[in-house]
């Protein structure tokens, strides 16, 4: 883990020196410069100190890279098609990923489905059938409607036109549906 590498960038992209900053927190520039080279590791209360004076929350400092945000810009996306189903893969951290998926007029996502997790849907677009067990559901443009994925579920467009729907997954496991 390289924190001092991280309170250096802080430091610098707030145009602060060693110099103010051993001044407001009372280290001494040999150990801050010792953390900012990774050569020391800081206590808890003194990262806690650090965290206060460049203002960022202390857990910021203690994420790994790979815990960071992550950014995928719209020419960056994935797209696949799933049945005639449109998707494109906007974003996934950990166990939870985000699809738009575009459903021409009359399509579906096929046969019943199931699967662990839990799913929540915005419906940008268009005019839907959503069906959970013996739950039937019309919704459209800004209905949302979210359930425990591992009981059968279905989604068909029952409107004239193309129907959009923003999908939010969560999931332990892998998923291997195409959506």
């Amino acid at each position: 883990m390289e924190i001092g590498t991280k309170i250096r960038a802080i430091r610098n992209r707030k145009k602060i020196t060693i110099a103010q900053m051993c001044e407001e927190t009372g280290l001494s520039k040999g150990f801050v410069s010792n953390i900012e080279n990774n050569k020391t590791s800081p206590s808890i209360n003194t990262l806690q100190t650090i965290s206060n004076f460049l203002e960022v929350p202390m857990p910021y400092l203690l994420l790994e890279k790979r815990e960071h945000m992550s950014v995928v810009k719209k020419e960056e996306r994935t797209r696949s098609t799933f049945n005639s189903l449109k998707v494109e893969h906007l974003s996934s951290k950990g166990g939870l990923r985000m699809r738009l998926v575009e459903f021409p007029p009359g399509a579906s996502m096929g046969e019943q489905n199931a699967h662990e997790g839990e799913e929540c849907h915005l419906v940008l677009e268009g005019k839907l059938l959503a069906e959970q067990g013996e739950d039937h559901m019309v919704v459209e443009e800004g209905d949302s409607f979210s359930w425990n994925a591992s009981v059968p579920h279905f989604v068909k467009n029952i409107g004239e036109g193309k129907a959009v729907v923003l999908i939010s997954v969560y999931s332990d496991t892998e998923l291997t549906d195409g959506i």
